[in-house]
C-alpha cells in the first residue's frame, strides 16, 4: 500500500475542459499518452467535464480502462471554459501543467516542443496562432473585439492567442490564488507579468463536430471582457456625460442669445430630438454602472467559484 511519503508527483499534467466533443476523447488520450511517454513516464490527462450536453462523462469514465493516466472531474453543472480550467489546474498535481481545448484543433504533437520551450527558462510558454481556422467572419470579429479591448485597458493585447499553453507549479499556484467569477485563463497569465515564452503554431481544422461557441455565448464573452476586465468604459461614461453637458450649457446660451436678438424659433423638434438622444445616453450609461454592480453583488455573495459533482481516477497511478 502506498503512503504519502513515496509518492511522486507527476511531471507534467494536462487539464483539458471538456464540452461538445466526446468524439474526440479517445483520439485525443491516445495521442497525448504518445506524445507525453516521449517526455516522461510521469504524467496525468485531467479531463473536466463542464456538464457536456453530449455525455461525455461515461465516456470520461470508460478511457479510463484504456489509459490508467486518465481522471475525469464532473462539474455539478456547466460553469464556462475558463472555470473548468480552473477545477483543472486546482486538481493537477505535476511540476508543469499543460492546458489545451479538446478539439483537437490545438495538436497534442506540439506537446515536447511547448515542453523544450520552457525549458529555456521561462515561467510559462503561450502558443501564438499564425493561422486560424475559423470563419471569416469569426476571425475579423476577433480583431475587432481585442481592438477595442486593447483601446480600453491601454494595453496591447494580441488575439492570435489560444489557450494553449504550459504553466509552471509557481505560475499554478498563483493562477489558483485569484477567485474573481468574472474570468478568462489567459487574461489572468498576462495580469501575473510572470516571464512568458511565446510558441508559434498552426491551428488545425476541426475534425470532428462544431464549436461549442454559439454566436450568444461569443457575444456574451465578448461583453465580459470589454465590461469586466476593465473599468476604463467608466471613464469613457463619464467624459462623454461632461460632453452633453457642456453641449447642454452652449446651446441653452446660444439660444437664450437668439431669443434676445432674433426671437424665439417656431418647433421644437431640435428639442425632441436632444431629449431623445440625452434620454438614450443616460439609460445606456446607467445600464453599464448596473452590470458593474451586479457583478459585483454576484462577487460579494462569496460563493465558490465551482462544485465538483465527481471525481474518477485510478488509485494506482499516483
Amino acid at each position: 500500500m502506498k503512503t504519502e511519503m513515496n509518492i511522486v508527483a507527476p511531471t507534467i499534467s494536462v487539464v483539458v475542459p471538456v464540452y461538445c466533443c466526446v468524439d474526440c476523447l479517445q483520439q485525443l488520450c491516445s495521442e497525448l499518452e504518445i506524445n507525453l511517454r516521449k517526455l516522461t513516464p510521469r504524467y496525468e490527462i485531467i479531463l473536466v467535464d463542464d456538464r457536456s450536453p453530449d455525455n461525455a462523462w461515461p465516456k470520461i469514465v470508460s478511457l479510463q480502462a484504456l489509459f490508467p493516466s486518465v481522471k475525469g472531474i464532473r462539474l455539478s453543472r456547466n460553469f464556462g471554459q475558463h472555470v473548468a480550467i480552473t477545477s483543472g489546474l486546482a486538481a493537477a498535481k505535476g511540476d508543469y501543467a499543460i492546458v489545451m481545448d479538446c478539439d483537437l484543433q490545438d495538436s497534442p504533437s506540439l506537446i515536447p516542443d511547448l515542453f523544450a520551450k520552457i525549458q529555456e527558462g521561462y515561467d510559462l510558454v503561450l502558443a501564438k496562432r499564425v493561422k486560424r481556422n475559423h470563419t471569416g467572419f469569426r476571425v475579423w470579429a476577433a480583431k475587432f473585439y481585442f481592438k477595442v479591448l486593447s483601446k480600453l485597458t491601454e494595453k496591447d493585447i494580441d488575439g492570435n492567442y489560444g489557450t494553449l499553453s504550459i504553466l509552471s507549479r509557481k505560475v499554478i499556484d498563483s493562477f489558483l490564488q485569484f477567485n474573481e467569477r468574472e474570468r478568462h485563463y489567459l487574461f489572468i497569465l498576462r495580469w501575473l507579468g510572470f516571464n512568458a515564452g511565446i510558441f508559434e503554431y498552426e491551428h488545425q481544422k476541426r475534425e470532428v463536430g462544431k464549436s461549442s461557441y454559439s454566436l450568444k455565448q461569443l457575444l456574451q464573452h465578448a461583453v465580459n471582457g470589454l465590461l469586466f476586465q476593465a473599468t476604463a468604459l467608466l471613464k469613457w461614461i463619464v467624459a462623454l456625460g461632461l460632453i452633453f453637458a457642456f453641449c447642454g450649457v452652449s446651446l441653452a446660451m446660444f439660444f437664450i442669445y437668439q431669443y434676445f436678438h432674433v426671437g424665439s424659433v417656431a418647433g421644437w423638434t431640435s428639442v425632441a430630438v436632444l431629449i431623445l438622444i440625452c434620454t438614450g445616453v443616460i439609460l445606456s450609461s446607467l445600464g453599464v454602472i448596473g452590470l458593474y454592480i451586479g457583478k459585483i453583488f454576484d462577487q460579494s455573495k462569496s460563493r465558490p467559484l465551482y462544485v465538483v459533482d465527481s471525481v474518477f481516477e485510478n488509485s494506482n497511478t499516483w
